[in-house]
Formats: C-alpha cells, structure tokens, sequence
C-alpha cells in the first residue's frame, strides 16, 4: 500500500503521526503522573517502568515491522539511536529548567540504579555479536536474556524505592515527590490506567505508520537503514519522551521526566528482543553491521555519563545546566556527524 504512495504524501503521513505521537505523549505525563501518586509507587518507578515503556511503544512497533521485512539494521538502529536521542533529550531538560543543573534537583536512588541497569542490558548485544551464531526456536539466548535482565531490574528498581539503602542529600534546590490533592493511594487508578494503555494502542498505531514510511524512504532515496533507523525513526518514536519529559518538569514532576528517559531507554533494549523474534533469517544480533553498532556504544557512553552525572549532583555548570548535559549534547551531535560521514562514504 505504501509503496504506491507518492514521496509526498509519504511524508505527510509521517509527519501526521508524529504529530499524533506528540499530542498522545503530552497527555500520557499527566496520567502517569496521577498513576504514581494514587499507587504510591512513586515517579521514579512509574516513569521509569509504565511511562517509559508505554512512551517506547511506537518504537517497539517500527522495530518489528521491519524486522518481519528482513529489514535487520533498520529495526536494530531504530531501539539503540532512540536510546542516544532520549539521552540528548533529557539535556535539552536540564536547559528547560532554569532552577538548578536537573540531575542535581530530581536526586532518586532509583533512576541510579535502572541506569546500572541499562549498561547491562547494553553489554547484552555486544556480547551476542561476538558470540557464535546460535538460535532457539529461531531466536538467540541473548534475546531471551534481556527480557530476563530487564524484569530483575524492573523489581529491583521497586524494591530500591520501598526500601532504599541510601538518600540523597536533600539542599534546597531538591525537589521531592508530592502528590495532587485527591491524587493519593487511598483512590483507585484504575479509570487512569484504562486511559493510559488506549493512548498507548494509539502510539502503536502511529509508529506503525512511521515504520512504513522509513522503510520507503530507504528504498527510494537509497538511504543507509542505519542512518533512518538512528536518526530519523528512532528520533521520531522517541518524540513522546522528549513531550512527556518536558511536561514533567513543567508539572514540577522532576523524578518522573528523569525516570521516563532512563525507563524508555532500558525498555527500548527489548526492541532487540522483539526484532530477534521477527527477523526469520537467523540470528539478528549477527545481521547487523559496524554503524548499528556505533550507536550501541554510543548508548552506553551517554547512559555512563548520565549516571555519573545523577551521582555527582553538580548544582549548576556551564549556562546554569550540568556539566554532564553538555557532554551528553556533544557526544550525541558527534555521533550524527560520524554517522553522516560513514553513510556517505
């Protein structure tokens, strides 16, 4: 259907549905938000598991569909750049708010840990690569692994928040996690997440569209499928964290927009797992080429430098913002210039 569609409307409809995405990822904050007070789980865990996740969604459909269409580096790269892209978009955060350097202000032992959490899952892939090719049922060990790894660290993540070893020192620029009035666990969220997984049937359904959009646009403008799957639909799906992020820290919900970013990028580890499973030519772990694995270091340099950054606290850096941003925001653009310079070449 859609390669009879002319280049135009092609990018019509993607625009549409980022747009959709846009719009559907600002109204998911708020909900998330409410969820977190009226469960009591808190905003880091909330935004770290069902925000982050749900957020990831349209992701997670660009990542299978074209895996079911052979295509292994565009559903590869989608999950790994979005990683980089949420990562560079929690620094354009911390230029938004102008109290204190981000990290310092939404200090939560949870969002430390789910980033421990992320470079293992990171580590996962590079392993798989270098390992021999081997499947079951079709699928490598290192698929199944990952959705292992990432429900231990969704559990510890919760225990880590009921009963925390550490806390952070408070200053005056912290923000801690107080709910709205009538937003407390003696009311039932049930209405509230009933509304959350429709908005997320409806970021599936745009990524859907933007999936097969990037595919076109592969084949048509001979495109690399790293650089669309890193840089345009990874970048795109991931619009929802950028919104929600930012809506959070409108809200005064530090802990939730630092918790979504790290949540989406260790669910976005999962794509590799749904990818395995559509992908029918063997092992996609060793489909994959150098530049899809460019970004998965990159990931995992942006998440160390994040989490060193939530360790450190500096109150302020450069331009009122966290040293660590800056470093994060050049790595990021860094990685574009190299990844543009790799696809010409």
């Amino acid at each position: 259907m859609f390669d009879e569609l002319a280049l135009a409307i092609l990018l019509l409809l993607g625009g549409g549905a980022a747009m959709v995405i846009l719009v559907v990822g600002l109204q998911m904050t708020a909900l998330a938000d409410r969820i977190a007070d009226r469960t009591g789980l808190g905003e880091a865990v909330v935004g770290g598991v069902l925000l982050g996740a749900a957020t990831s969604f349209s992701g997670t459909a660009v990542s299978f569909t074209a895996a079911l269409d052979g295509r292994a580096s565009l559903a590869f790269s989608n999950g790994i750049g979005g990683i980089a892209a949420q990562t560079a978009f929690l620094a354009i955060a911390d230029i938004v708010y102008r109290r204190a350097n981000l990290e310092h202000a939404a200090a939560e032992l949870a969002n430390v840990f789910q980033c421990g959490v992320l470079l293992v899952l990171l580590a996962i892939p590079i392993a798989a690569v270098t390992a021999p090719e081997i499947a079951v049922f079709g699928v490598h060990p290192a698929s199944f692994l990952l959705v292992v790894v990432y429900a231990f660290g969704v559990a510890a993540t919760a225990r880590i928040r009921e009963k925390p070893m550490w806390h952070p020192v408070q200053t005056d620029e912290t923000r801690a996690d107080e709910p709205e009035d009538g937003d407390t666990p003696d009311n039932p969220a049930r209405w509230l997440i009933l509304g959350f997984l429709f908005l997320m049937a409806v970021l599936g359904a745009a990524g859907w569209v933007i999936s097969q959009v990037g595919a076109q646009l592969v084949d048509r403008l001979e495109i690399s499928a790293s650089l669309v799957g890193a840089l345009v639909t990874a970048v795109i799906t991931s619009l929802p964290e950028l919104v929600t992020t930012i809506a959070a820290i409108r809200r005064g919900a530090l802990q939730l927009a630092i918790g979504g970013i790290i949540g989406g990028n260790t669910f976005d580890t999962l794509f590799l797992t749904i990818s395995d499973i559509g992908y029918r030519d063997g092992s996609i772990y060793h489909a994959v080429g150098p530049q899809d694995l460019f970004w998965l270091a990159t990931g995992m340099l942006m998440t160390t430098i994040l989490m060193l950054g939530l360790i450190f606290r500096q109150k302020k850096g450069p331009g009122s913002i966290g040293l660590e941003s800056v470093v994060l925001l050049c790595i990021y653009a860094l990685a574009i210039a190299v990844q543009a310079v790799s696809a010409s070449s």
